[in-house]
């Protein structure tokens, strides 16, 4: 007879098991880091590092068929946390939201890495979401077609008043009138539940 007490200890043992992330993914069409951090349950910038030389000095930019690795979530939380700093540490201050701002990047090649461009007064909502959003790429488009510092979906861009036209290659000067006023509409809501800022 199997003890009761044997049985649930092999259900749990079932359970932790099945709860764990792969070793490794192979990143299919459409994924993004974000969406792959999501599905396991870790921080986005900690997959990054786990996997920067696989993806390169962008991290908007994982190809079809990469083998990536998925790292526990401390060790994510460990590795997002060293991602971000080097992303503070690297980017220079820019002018307050409407007045003007040096000429943004264009947007990066295989041949130009990114490299952190911009960000807001330090420790604030703004920087914080610049920093986890775009690293300070004020030109990045993710696989899903966010764009720009704050990775504004063309909709929202649009809704809060950035020109249709601009989309895809707006001064930073214009995402910061954007981003000021989705704040002063929605608040942090559309980056707190992602960012944790």
């Amino acid at each position: 007879m199997i003890h009761p007490a044997a049985l649930l200890a092999v259900v749990e043992m079932h359970r932790e098991a099945a709860a764990r992330p792969p070793a490794e993914i192979v990143v299919r069409r459409g994924d993004s880091l974000s969406e792959i951090a999501a599905r396991y349950r870790i921080e986005w910038p900690g997959l990054y590092e786990a996997n920067r030389t696989v993806i390169g000095g962008n991290p908007s930019l994982i190809m079809t068929g990469e083998h990536l690795r998925i790292p526990s979530a401390a060790q994510a939380a460990q590795l997002a946390g060293s991602y971000r700093q080097a992303a503070v540490a690297a980017v220079p201050a820019y002018p307050a939201s409407g007045t003007a701002a040096p000429t943004a990047p264009t947007a990066p090649t295989a041949a130009q890495p990114v490299s952190a461009s911009y960000a807001a007064a330090a420790g604030s909502f703004q920087q914080c979401v610049i920093s986890r959003e775009s690293g300070g790429n004020s030109q990045v488009m993710n696989g899903s077609g966010h764009y720009g510092l704050y990775q504004f979906s063309y909709s929202a861009w649009t809704a809060a008043g950035g020109s249709p036209a601009d989309f895809g290659h707006a001064s930073v000067g214009e995402q910061n009138q954007v981003f000021a006023t989705a704040y002063a509409e929605d608040g942090a809501s559309p980056w707190a539940p992602y960012d944790g800022c």
